[in-house]
């Protein structure tokens, strides 16, 4: 009967940890002649090493800014905005552009679109390309060779313990790096036990993932954001003091102990009436938010392109 239940209850979490993921995209950037660059997409370095031939894969927003940096400095640098991941009808594909030099000019480089095909989730890159998944974290390298996650495959890792005179019996599985606990009560009784049961089922190909230097993905040192109460009595906080600058200050001093999310930062910044302070604050919250990659939502709240503009270059500056 407990072997039922534990089996269910793994089960129920797995599909619960795979029913998260969302529709998503992929990019390929290829250089005709052969030139390295680095890719970076809404002001995050994608890839440490330069690469003539780069893929990432699930990317989730439709459109991103991006901007290529060649390892030639006496190449120029190309900026592309609303670089579109969708088809016409608005559904993610993979997409793949191709960098080339101007026939007039040398040191000018181009970057056009390719082709475009449907999302295919047994794809398999070629050897050459260099494959990057957005939003896993690459740890930092040791002298001595860890085994690194590959992509298809699915680790799960179930341990069971019964104990004696109508006790409990703990259920640990740990699903995708999602931990899960069920306590189950044996009335029955019975022999003590404890099993440790560990399987690797590979769901897919397998390709490389970008482990060539250390880079964080959540910002704020991996920590979580403000919780929705612990917030809205902050901002209730910031938004009754009489002077924007004390507002400021006030707004300064909370996210200096807290970590908070875009969303939580563009609303702190909208209580501002001058843009002045809410690019400043906008500067200031960056190293607090835990999802620097989106920080590009912060645009939004300006009202002048120049502060737009001043905020992107500070984000890439941190990069």
């Amino acid at each position: 009967m407990i072997k039922r239940i534990t089996f269910s209850a793994l089960l129920l979490f797995t599909s619960l940890s795979f029913a998260q993921l969302g529709p998503v995209g992929h990019l390929t950037i290829f250089s005709e002649d052969g030139d390295k660059f680095t890719l970076i997409l809404n002001g995050e370095v994608i890839n440490d090493v330069p690469q003539t031939n780069l893929r990432v894969e699930d990317l989730n927003q439709p459109y991103y800014n991006a901007k290529i940096r060649f390892e030639d400095k006496s190449l120029m640098d190309i900026t592309k905005n609303n670089l579109m991941l969708t088809d016409v009808d608005g559904i993610f594909a993979d997409v793949t552009y191709k960098i080339r030099r101007d026939k007039n000019n040398k040191t000018k480089m181009k970057m056009n679109y390719f082709s475009s095909i449907p999302v295919q989730p047994d794809f398999i890159p070629p050897s050459n390309v260099h494959v990057i998944h957005y939003g896993q974290p690459r740890p930092v390298p040791v002298a001595v060779p860890v085994q690194q996650p590959v992509r298809g495959v699915t680790q799960t890792t179930t341990t069971t313990t019964t104990q004696t005179g109508g006790a409990s019996v703990g259920v640990g599985v740990n699903v995708g790096g999602v931990n899960m606990g069920v306590t189950i009560n044996d009335t029955m009784g019975g022999g003590a036990v404890t099993q440790t049961t560990t399987t690797t089922t590979t769901v897919g190909g397998s390709h490389a993932i970008d482990y060539d230097a250390p880079a964080p993905v959540r910002g704020c040192n991996g920590r979580s954001c403000m919780t929705p109460g612990n917030f809205n009595a902050a901002l209730a906080t910031i938004k009754s003091q009489n002077f924007e600058d004390t507002q400021l200050k006030t707004a300064k001093q909370v996210i200096t102990a807290n970590c908070l999310n875009v969303d939580q930062i563009i609303q702190i910044a909208n209580t501002f009436n001058f843009e002045d302070n809410k690019l400043e604050f906008a500067k200031y919250a960056y190293d607090f938010c835990i999802e620097p990659r989106n920080y590009f939502k912060l645009n939004g709240i300006f009202s002048f392109s120049s502060n737009v503009d001043a905020l992107s270059d500070y984000v890439q500056s941190r990069q």
